[in-house]
């Protein structure tokens, strides 16, 4: 797995569960609104999608129903309130790294302790 794939693994989740605390969606239009919203930067197959939607499930933070829309059956996945929290923790998470990140590439040195 290369650099790229392994940083969309490890945000798969917050991204999903950021895209569901405004409505429910089915599996594929998680995926268009990631590729949408991301100008085609994080392309998620459903060989990954689904993995990480399962997980998710086991987790307790969202939850699937299916929905006949038309003549088609689609499941649709929600946010739970313990989803809600969790994705408040993950975020939290991610931006405490995530700058921890940018300190590091912008060269940026500790500031030592005044004696």
């Amino acid at each position: 797995m290369g650099i790229s794939e392994s940083l969309k693994k490890s945000t798969s989740e917050l991204l999903i569960l950021y895209l569901l605390q405004d409505e429910d969606m089915y599996g594929y239009q998680i995926a268009q609104e990631l590729k949408v919203r991301s100008d085609e930067r994080f392309v998620m197959p459903e060989g990954s999608l689904y993995p990480t939607l399962y997980r998710l499930i086991e987790k307790g933070v969202i939850s699937d129903r299916m929905e006949i829309v038309g003549k088609r059956l689609r499941k649709y996945y929600h946010l739970e309130p313990k989803g809600r929290d969790y994705l408040e923790t993950i975020t939290q998470d991610y931006d405490r790294v995530n700058e921890g990140i940018k300190l590091v590439l912008s060269g940026a040195k500790p500031k030592k302790d005044e004696e």
